[in-house]
C-alpha cells in the first residue's frame, strides 16, 4: 500500500434515542476487514453532517430535506411528555395537548417535528440539545420545575432520572426515524449496510456480500452400477451356442429315441 492509499472505513451518524448496537455488531461479523465509526449528532445537525461528507449514512429524524439525500424510513416512535413524579399527569396513563395547556413545554432541537399547534406556552428559550451521557440539560430543566418536555420516547429514555417519569401525548405527531445518506454517494459500502438495515442475509442476492449461487453437479453414475446393469436389448444371461437358451433336445439339440427299459 502507498503513502497516498487509505483503507476503506464506514462512518455511521446517529441522532439521540437510536440505538445502533445491533447492526453495528453484525456489520463486524460480516465486514470486519472495514472498521465502521459511530459519530454521534443532534437531530439539527444530521443533514449537513450528511451532506458535507462528515458520515457515509445515517440515522435520521424525519422531516428532512430530501433535495439531495436519499432516506429509508424504518420505524416510528411514540410521543411522550417527560414530567416531574409529582406531576399531576403522573396520576394517568396518558395525557392530551389540550392537558398541558397550562404548562411551560420544553422542545429540543433534536426533535424538528411539525406540529400544526405546540402544546403548552413556550418558554422564554429552548433548551440546548440532547447530548450523552443521559440526564442532559432538558432533564435537569423538568427537574428544576422549568418547564415539561415532549419528546419521542426514546429521548424520554435518555432523559431518565429518578426524580422524573414519562406519559404518551395522545394527539401528538409520531416521530419517525430513517436511514438517510447523500444520493450522489451510494458507495458499495452504504449498499451493504442498507442490506444489513433492511435484514437482508449474508447470502442475499443483493449487496457485495452476497455469495454467488453455485452451479449444480450432475451426478455421476457408480461405475458398479454400470458394470452390472445390462445394456438395452441384450439378455442378462449367457446364451448356449446354436441360437436360443431353450432346454436341451429341443429343435437345434442333439435327438435320438429313448432308450427302452428292459
Amino acid at each position: 500500500m502507498t503513502g497516498s492509499e487509505i483503507p476503506p472505513s464506514f462512518r455511521l451518524a446517529y441522532v439521540p434515542g437510536v440505538t445502533p448496537t445491533k447492526w453495528v455488531r453484525i456489520w463486524n461479523e460480516r465486514l470486519p476487514e472495514i472498521p465502521l465509526t459511530l459519530v454521534a449528532v443532534t437531530a439539527a445537525e444530521a443533514s449537513d453532517v450528511l451532506r458535507g461528507g462528515g458520515a457515509d449514512a445515517g440515522f435520521v429524524r424525519l422531516p428532512i430535506d430530501r433535495t439531495d439525500l436519499s432516506a429509508i424510513p424504518l420505524y416510528t416512535e411514540t410521543t411522550v411528555v417527560v414530567i416531574p413524579k409529582d406531576h399531576i399527569a403522573a396520576a394517568v396513563d396518558e395525557v392530551s395537548a389540550e392537558d398541558l395547556a397550562d404548562d411551560i413545554v420544553l422542545h429540543t432541537h433534536d426533535e424538528p417535528r411539525d406540529w400544526e399547534r405546540p402544546p403548552g406556552r413556550p418558554p422564554n428559550a429552548r433548551p440546548r440539545p440532547a447530548r450523552r451521557p443521559p440526564g442532559g440539560p432538558p432533564g435537569e430543566l423538568v427537574a428544576a420545575g422549568v418547564g415539561l418536555l415532549v419528546v419521542p420516547q426514546s429521548l424520554a429514555r435518555l432523559h431518565h432520572r429518578k426524580d422524573l417519569t414519562y406519559r404518551p401525548v395522545t394527539d401528538a405527531p409520531e416521530s419517525r426515524v430513517a436511514l438517510s445518506w447523500p444520493e450522489d454517494a451510494t458507495t458499495d459500502m452504504v449498499e451493504d449496510f442498507i442490506g444489513i438495515v433492511r435484514g437482508r442475509t449474508v447470502n442475499s442476492s443483493r449487496g457485495r456480500t452476497a455469495t454467488p449461487p453455485q452451479p449444480k453437479q450432475r451426478k455421476r453414475p457408480d461405475a458398479g452400477d454400470a458394470r452390472r446393469k445390462p445394456a438395452a436389448g441384450k439378455s442378462g444371461g449367457k446364451t448356449p451356442r446354436g441360437g436360443s437358451g431353450g432346454p436341451k433336445g429341443g429343435k437345434g439339440g442333439k435327438g435320438g429315441k429313448p432308450r427302452r427299459r428292459s
